[in-house]
């Protein structure tokens, strides 16, 4: 496997404002060519972080460095990046073309070079006939599209996305996410967006950074961030999770309810002790009430929420009915089991992929 070269390094940023800590000494390497989301709800920090790393904000202290070279207190126009705001921030006076072509312009680029360079990149982002159109003649994802076009017209190293889709409706956001994504690949530009939504986190990002309280909670692949998370908040915070209070029987085994399991998420965890288990509803397997398995109690269906392809069942766990779980299960076996809001169902649970931390004491909680 070939190694990746470190990009992008920053090292040891805080920032705060006034009494608010925003950021708490961030270190971070992104590898060139990169796709990394930052994630996190409001106030945690990934806005901010991106505004030093483009210069528009000063951290207070710690070290920015961008391809061997230190920008950490170099002013926007001297840095090499292209930036996409999430109120597209066109020039509405100004022709599609001519917003495309402003950095170029401003570079003082050959006219040639100019024309030619505008219309490759009118061509992918999926509009070539639209150079003589105003932004307000486009759509919301149209606008965006040339907000990237113009980001990317200088042939940037970095490309910064600051919640690009979030002002679009649901369908174009899918659309434009994947289009983004298929041009960041084809170009091999290292980028970094900042996005409180998951689902684009997990279907766009090679890596992603949770924060939280201007820190960082944890850095990795989509699949490790969904399936092994390594606090509490990422585990709650990142899909849609069932937390439910269990003990702790020591060796790795954990009680819930009248079941007894082994979870294999080296959780280490002294006997009697109260803990979280955090199970994605997938992770919850309801069947018919037939036979055992190792991992194996039983439920009853308060609630079905139909969602097409597969359906949500709340139900109430024997010997847990204070804390429901959801589960997961595709239309067919809703059919084929014909459960309705009163079944009873039997639930196996894959031990494998419960997450499990100690639960606060009344103290630490305080």
């Amino acid at each position: 496997m070939t190694k990746q070269s470190t990009y992008l390094s920053l090292q040891g940023i805080s920032k705060s404002f006034g009494s608010f800590t925003a950021l708490r000494s961030i270190d971070l390497d992104i590898n060139k060519g990169e796709f990394v989301c930052f994630l996190g709800p409001s106030g945690c920090g990934k806005t901010t972080l991106l505004r030093i790393i483009a210069g528009l904000e000063a951290q207070d202290s710690g070290r920015i460095s961008q391809a061997g070279k230190d920008i950490s207190w170099l002013p926007p126009i001297k840095r090499d990046y292209g930036i996409v705001f999430q109120s597209y921030a066109l020039f509405p006076n100004l022709t599609i073309h001519d917003n495309v072509a402003y950095g170029l312009v401003n570079r003082s680029q050959p006219k040639a070079k100019i024309e030619a360079r505008v219309q490759e990149l009118l061509t992918l982002a999926g509009l070539p006939s639209s150079g003589n159109k105003y932004p307000g003649q486009l759509s919301g994802g149209q606008q965006q599209r040339i907000a990237l076009a113009r980001a990317l017209a200088t042939s940037p190293g970095l490309l910064l996305l600051d919640e690009p889709l979030s002002a679009l409706d649901a369908l174009e956001r899918v659309r434009l996410r994947g289009e983004i994504r298929q041009l960041q690949q084809r170009l091999g530009v290292t980028t970094i967006m900042v996005t409180h939504d998951q689902e684009e986190a997990l279907s766009m990002a090679d890596r992603i950074v949770v924060m939280n309280h201007g820190a960082i909670e944890q850095i990795g692949t989509p699949e490790d961030i969904y399936l092994k998370p390594r606090s509490p908040f990422v585990a709650s915070f990142v899909g849609k999770i069932n937390t439910l209070q269990g003990e702790s029987l020591g060796g790795g085994r954990f009680r819930l309810g009248r079941m007894d399991f082994h979870c294999g998420s080296d959780a280490h965890v002294p006997a009697g002790q109260a803990v979280k288990i955090y199970l994605r509803p997938e992770d919850l397997v309801a069947r018919k009430v037939d036979g055992a398995m190792p991992c194996h109690m039983h439920a009853q269906i308060q609630k079905i929420e139909f969602l097409g392809a597969h359906s949500y069942l709340t139900m109430a766990l024997d010997g847990a009915e204070s804390q429901p779980v959801v589960t997961s299960i595709p239309l067919s076996q809703l059919e084929e089991y014909g459960f309705t809001v009163g079944s009873r169902t039997a639930i196996d649970i894959v031990p494998d992929r419960a997450r499990v931390f100690e639960a606060p004491t009344a103290a630490r909680a305080a």
